[in-house]
């Protein structure tokens, strides 16, 4: 199995759209020694089956044990590549942090005031994202949820946690938790995070 000194790496998964520079994610990630990033080939019409084989390529590529944070589709990305992990591989996950995942299948009007789309681009068909998996995770999670994200009701961020058996962390009203949303280094995510990295 896996020794408590080995190193821990802070994988980072981002949703739709990456995470720019002033994200959360990218800013922890020059924060920290250790971390990775997962890196989707098309952020903008993403396919969960090759969202998923990326996250696993990232983690099989990774040595030691491994702290996931996860913004909105990436949560979801998450926990459809749990769904197949044997208990061995589980066991190299200390923990993962799921930030705003939206509520599936996502609203057209969600997608559009996001503005993350070119003017006059197709709306994303989110091949594969269309239900959320529904099956407890084999690691230790925290779900954090806003109770005025447009992305997700607050009612369905307590069903996902319920589903997932993640603690639910309440972030007030924060919308999306994204830096359109005024979130930088996001000191409080950083504390929650670093439970499972320490």
């Amino acid at each position: 199995m896996f020794n408590d000194d080995e190193d821990t790496t802070l994988i980072t998964v981002p949703g739709w759209g990456d995470s720019g520079p002033g994200h959360w994610q990218s800013l922890w990630e020059r924060g920290y020694p250790l971390s990775r990033r997962v890196v989707q080939d098309d952020w903008l019409y993403p396919e969960r089956t090759l969202w998923v084989a990326r996250l696993a390529e990232t983690v099989a590529d990774t040595p030691g044990r491994i702290v996931l944070a996860a913004h909105s589709l990436g949560c979801h990305t998450v926990v459809a590549w749990a769904a197949g992990l044997s208990l061995r591989a589980a066991a190299r996950i200390r923990g993962a942090l799921l930030v705003a995942p939206p509520a599936l299948p996502i609203a057209e009007a969600a997608v559009r005031a996001a503005g993350e789309l070119p003017e006059g681009a197709p709306l994303p068909a989110f091949a594969g994202f269309e239900t959320a998996a529904t099956i407890p995770l084999p690691f230790a999670a925290t779900l954090v949820a806003s109770r005025n994200d447009p992305f997700c009701p607050w009612a369905e961020a307590e069903g996902l946690a319920r589903l997932w058996r993640a603690e639910l962390e309440d972030a007030g009203e924060a919308g999306h938790i994204s830096t359109a949303w005024g979130y930088g280094s996001w000191p409080a995510g950083q504390r929650l995070v670093q439970r499972y990295i320490l």
